[in-house]
């Protein structure tokens, strides 16, 4: 008899929207039949629910080492998986910075117990300051499949072209946080009417859109592969959808909080808005949301950057940028995209187009189908509820959308076959 079952849920995967309500036998580890009425050790009830791969969050900001305070590898893992994920890349800027062996190893090591996979994104350069590349090779040897800058892009030229040619040797992804530094150097929100209206130093489009245009540019140069991270204005969305359209080997991903806020929101001066790239115009969001639908941009990131409650109660232009994520993802995509995304279609965009990014194609995002890893996600797509900051497995507090009402919650987690998650409640 198979360890667990999960009954009466309706599988959606990569080949699409099952039709009745069926069961899922899980043992070992892996999906041991799909069909009607299975028995099991353990029965997981999934009435009214969706069962579908687990979610890969490419873009989540652990703080370990270096900053407990906020989130640890162990509480943002769990943050994680009662979001429906069992797998977050996790970004390198930590401190120290996940730029050598070391640093690497240790976050891989303290992942090995959390609620779903962990996978350690490293630097792009030494200490992330720009100079020096970092020993890819060796990081790669450790399993390192995205390198990245995160937070601070890449400013000089000639320094990410070599990047990009050792990436292509070495068959490895870089991630760009597209910022040109001499833009944005200052700034706290996205420049423009709200901007100048509020008095705050803003952040042009172009201090984002110049680097998107050169990195693309690389790539095509290079032959090299290029993931765009956290797109947020329309004329970004529209050199990648024309990049695509010539073949140049780039991906890009969005986040939440890209397709669902404004500059408005900064009106009232609250820092939790504050978040780096900057909330942009009603027009980027519908560029963004228009990019999400038609593939240009190909993964839903959440950016999860939690930060202490004395950090986020500073004067706005003082805080520190970044907001959480990964519990509302699923919620808010199915609440804000959910009429002109189909169902199958939002899946993609937060399991397995970016486990295939991430490079975790073979046990993430898998078919819900015998023999494959039982990484799993189960919710129900018709509940609603109301976000409560202080409900949540993360250390920090700065979340954006306390009190909204949303349609979308997780029910179940499995990671490797093992409940993460039942009924909303994390179990490890």
């Amino acid at each position: 008899m198979p360890e667990l079952v999960i009954k009466g849920a309706t599988v959606v995967d990569a080949a699409g929207r099952g039709g009745t309500p069926t069961d899922v036998a899980i043992d070992a580890g892996h999906i041991a039949e799909v069909g009607p009425n299975l028995d099991g050790d353990r029965v997981l009830d999934a009435s009214g629910c969706i069962v579908s791969p687990g979610f890969v969050d490419l873009h989540s900001h652990l703080r370990q080492p270096g900053k407990e305070e906020a989130e640890t590898i162990e509480t943002g893992a769990r943050a994680a998986a009662r979001g429906g994920y069992t797998a977050i890349v996790a970004m390198p800027n930590t401190t120290p910075a996940m730029d050598c062996a070391a640093v690497v190893t240790e976050v891989l090591e303290l992942g090995r117990s959390a609620a779903c996979e962990v996978l350690a994104s490293a630097a792009i350069t030494v200490d992330r300051a720009g100079e020096q590349l970092s020993p890819m090779g060796e990081l790669t040897d450790l399993g390192v499949r995205m390198f990245t800058d995160d937070g601070t892009g890449v400013q000089d030229d000639a320094l990410m072209r070599r990047a990009m040619e050792y990436a292509v040797g070495l068959g490895v992804t870089l991630a760009q946080h597209c910022e040109v530094s001499a833009l944005s150097a200052g700034t706290c929100m996205h420049e423009g009417e709200v901007s100048a209206r509020l008095g705050l130093p803003g952040q042009p489009a172009e201090a984002e859109e110049l680097m998107v245009a050169r990195d693309i540019a690389l790539a095509r140069l290079t032959g090299g592969r290029i993931h765009l991270q956290h797109l947020s204005t329309a004329g970004s969305v529209e050199l990648v959808r024309a990049a695509k359209a010539r073949g140049v080997a780039v991906t890009a991903e969005a986040t939440t909080h890209h397709f669902t806020l404004t500059d408005r929101c900064v009106e009232g001066y609250d820092p939790v808005y504050k978040v780096h790239p900057p909330l942009r115009t009603d027009a980027d969001v519908a560029a963004v949301r228009t990019g999400l639908a038609d593939g240009t941009i190909d993964a839903i990131a959440t950016d999860h950057a939690p930060h202490t409650i004395e950090d986020k109660e500073r004067p706005f232009d003082a805080a520190p940028p970044g907001m959480l994520g990964l519990e509302t993802a699923l919620a808010l995509a199915l609440t804000e995209l959910g009429e002109s995304i189909d169902l199958v279609d939002l899946l993609a965009l937060l399991s397995w187009r970016p486990a295939a990014i991430a490079g975790v194609e073979d046990r993430h995002g898998r078919p819900v189908a015998p023999g494959e890893p039982a990484n799993l996600c189960v919710f129900d797509p018709s509940a609603i509820w109301t976000v409560d900051p202080d409900d949540t497995a993360s250390r920090s507090r700065n979340n954006p959308y306390a009190g909204r009402t949303l349609t979308g919650k997780v029910r179940h987690t499995l990671w490797s076959g093992i409940p993460t998650v039942i009924d909303g409640v994390a179990t490890r």
